[in-house]
């Protein structure tokens, strides 16, 4: 009988006890406060279940590699608040706001170093390669990371350009947690390779999922700012979508409410979520998200032939599709 990896503790339980010690101790309460304000914890659940789907034994070995790729996902939140001025996360301040600016710097570049400590310290005979496909992952992020700070600078945004920055910043990383869950477990770079396209498609769905939750979701639900990709004028696929199919003159009304300074920011989310109805951006980001739905199911079929866990991948795809926060 499979260990439901899905609802299972045991990752939740190695975090807790497995907390970043040092001095100064408000650098180290600082890390660990992020890693333990909560989460879906996604990607390790991801990695655990390509671990065990392809085979894999080394329990607590894997849940190290787990707890990496989850660093490495708080590391970036950390750096995303700042850069983006979020007063919240998960429902509770982020950590700049806790802390300060250089305290929370210093945090999220911590917490990236420990990643590389927490590969390197594992048994797998594999490990370096395991590290330099987490290298490659790290580097690429930073990549989408500049791509989506260069956005707001560019005078024209295609789709194509949009969605090749959630790539790098968002859909890698589940996808490189699921390679190096296989990989862990003795698959080749080349075998391990569906497990990374799974995660790549399930990854972009994900993003634009989130993009709708940051358009559309209510500050209770999400645990986050409402409307904060409104407020802080983020050109998401609802944005490019919108600019295409507004006629002239919403067109003109739909842009004021970005370049110009507005001082009624309900007012503004209202009226920027009508354009993004009445041009159709909600439908078509949909029915894309359901395009990448499609894809990494195909590649789940692939991945679990007879496995046990295909139904825990299911349940997974099932609860990311669905979320409401």
């Amino acid at each position: 009988m499979a260990e439901n990896i899905v609802t299972s503790d045991s990752f939740e339980h190695f975090l807790v006890t497995h907390p970043f010690k040092g001095k100064p101790e408000n650098l180290y309460n600082s890390m660990n406060y992020i890693m333990q304000l909560g989460g879906k914890r996604m990607r390790p659940k991801f990695l655990m279940l390509a671990y065990k789907n392809a085979g894999g034994a080394q329990d607590n070995q894997a849940l190290q590699l787990a707890l990496a790729i989850e660093t490495f996902h708080n590391f970036s939140l950390v750096h995303d608040d700042i850069m983006d001025k979020a007063p919240i996360r998960r429902g509770k301040k982020t950590v700049h706001e806790e802390w300060n600016i250089p305290t929370a710097i210093l945090a999220g570049d911590n917490l990236l170093i420990k990643c590389f400590e927490l590969i390197l310290s594992t048994d797998f005979n594999n490990r370096i390669d395991l590290l330099n496909e987490f290298t490659r992952m790290s580097s690429l992020v930073c990549d989408g990371q500049q791509m989506d700070m260069n956005l707001p600078l560019m005078e024209f945004i295609e789709e194509a350009d949009y969605l090749k920055m959630i790539e790098l910043k968002t859909a890698i990383l589940p996808a490189c947690a699921l390679k190096m869950g296989a990989m862990a477990a003795g698959l080749s770079e080349v075998e391990a390779q569906v497990y990374y396209d799974f995660g790549l498609n399930i990854g972009m769905a994900f993003q634009l999922q989130d993009d709708y939750l940051d358009a559309f979701g209510l500050e209770e639900e999400i645990g986050k700012q409402e409307g904060g990709d409104i407020i802080e004028n983020k050109r998401t696929i609802l944005y490019i979508h919108a600019l295409h199919h507004l006629d002239m003159i919403q067109k003109r009304e739909f842009l004021n409410w970005f370049e110009q300074p507005v001082h009624d920011l309900k007012l503004k989310i209202e009226k920027v979520r009508e354009f993004f109805k009445s041009s159709g951006s909600d439908q078509y980001l949909a029915e894309l998200k359901s395009s990448y739905e499609t894809k990494a199911l195909a590649c789940l079929d692939t991945m679990c032939k007879d496995s046990e866990y295909k139904q825990q991948f299911l349940q997974l795809f099932d609860f990311l599709s669905a979320r409401s926060k």
